[in-house]
């Protein structure tokens, strides 16, 4: 029987990581956050504290993927803790709302910033995205070296790339920081708890990615070791240019005019070195955001592939091609459903909007696992662990917990809509795969 081939090391890992994390979210999330808040300095701790949050899930995920090095990641972890039902959830909820979503939506990203070069309608803004997911689903189907190959060019690129952007751009600036001291009202109507919440979601949403190194577990050739380091590593790398990047934003541009902004990357670009600035620019957001979806394409189909070969999802998806050692089929439905949503939805905002929501559900599912797995002390027991426990991972089960709270109170009808998604998966649970898992 083929089986995942283990030649992922740790390099590969970090360029994992960070090819996911950094895809569109620091280009297109920042302007809209300085709506709902009143100043920079208001803004910069809401992203120094949401860096700090997802910095200690990445540690607890780092020890969940040493004690269970394993292809499938969360999925594995819920399975074990909580029984099929809660990992059959999970991975529903990831192939139909979760990971799809944003491989479609920086899809259309990848083609709007095409765009800047070339003229294109609405429709062949689509074609192009459609024609993205396809080549990128195409590489990884051909072999996991070649799709690695291209995560690490990309994040090489967008790490470069964005490091020279902050550097060069603080050194042009001078030292002119006066912008920064600006205050404006926010231009949001949610009220300062519902303007903050909102804006933590859009943060949160930059940084989703950290979470998947653990769904190439079974290709990695030492994972116990090089999950928790490419967590730990990779994530410092994507706080510091983060921060940096913010700092560079609201210190050429101001909260003002960056809240008229689209592209706010470009429009900084522009002031800083003129309109071939803004070029570059948009071409590192291209190779940025298809990097991205490479990722993705490349993590997200292990979950469908471990579900399937546990009984937990449709047997089909339960293949390695023989040659090429990937789950061609697992990576088929991704690309397939992700191109179902750019042709229902069709715009990048509709497509994410509501999958942090859905995804801090399933991370506070996972923190309580850990905390389960800690006290049966569970799995692998010579791995990394998390310092401080049980104090930091309470910390962030209690972040968790409090954001979903508050986003269902102020955006309950969207909230409503996004469960919907994920609960989709129960029926299909019971009338497909419940009889396979009563012992």
């Amino acid at each position: 029987m083929a089986q995942l081939k283990r030649s992922l090391g740790l390099t590969d890992g970090i360029a994992l990581l960070v090819g996911i994390t950094i895809g569109s979210g620091i280009f297109a999330t920042p302007q809209i956050i300085a709506g709902y808040l009143d100043s920079f300095s208001t803004i910069i701790i809401l992203w120094i504290g949401v860096a700090g949050f997802v910095f200690v899930g990445a540690l607890i995920y780092g020890e969940l993927g040493s004690r269970f090095p394993n292809t499938g990641g969360e999925y594995v972890y819920i399975q074990k803790a909580f029984g099929p039902f809660w990992g059959f959830l999970f991975g529903w909820a990831q192939l139909f709302i979760i990971r799809t979503s944003p491989a479609a939506g920086l899809s259309l990203i990848t083609a709007n910033y095409i765009g800047y070069f070339i003229p294109i309608d609405q429709t062949v803004k689509i074609l192009i995205a459609i024609g993205v997911i396809v080549i990128f689903g195409y590489l990884n189907y051909l072999g996991v070296e070649r799709a690695s190959y291209y995560n690490k060019f990309s994040s090489a690129t967008k790490i470069a790339g964005l490091f020279l952007f902050v550097l060069i751009g603080l050194i042009i600036i001078n030292g002119d920081f006066g912008r920064l001291s600006i205050q404006e009202h926010p231009t949001a109507v949610l009220g300062p708890i519902g303007n903050t919440v909102a804006a933590l979601i859009l943060i949160l949403f930059s940084f989703i990615g950290w979470d998947r190194v653990g769904y190439v577990a079974g290709e990695m050739k030492n994972p116990t070791k090089e999950i928790p380091q490419s967590m730990l590593i990779g994530m410092l790398v994507i706080i510091v240019l983060y921060l940096g990047t913010n700092i560079l934003y609201h210190s050429v541009i101001g909260i003002d005019a960056m809240r008229m902004s689209t592209i706010v990357a470009s429009d900084t670009a522009v002031h800083l070195f003129g309109t071939i600035g803004a070029g570059l620019i948009s071409l590192m957001v291209i190779i940025s955001a298809t990097g991205s979806i490479n990722g993705t394409i490349m993590s997200a189909s292990r979950v469908y592939y471990a579900m399937a070969r546990d009984g937990l999802l449709f047997n089909w998806l339960n293949h390695i091609h023989p040659k090429f050692q990937t789950p061609t089929h697992a990576i088929i439905a991704h690309c397939t459903w992700g191109i179902v949503l750019i042709l229902v939805r069709q715009n990048f905002e509709t497509i994410v909007a509501g999958m942090v929501f859905a995804i801090l559900i399933f991370y506070g599912f996972t923190t309580v696992a850990f905390f389960k797995f800690r006290t049966e002390d569970t799995g692998n027991p010579d791995g990394y662990r998390l310092p401080y426990y049980p104090l930091l991972p309470g910390i962030y089960l209690a972040g968790i917990i409090v954001l979903v709270i508050l986003r269902a109170w102020y955006e309950w009808d969207k909230s409503l809509q996004d469960l919907a998604f994920v609960f989709s998966g129960i029926p299909v649970y019971f009338i497909w795969f419940r009889s396979k898992h009563i012992q």
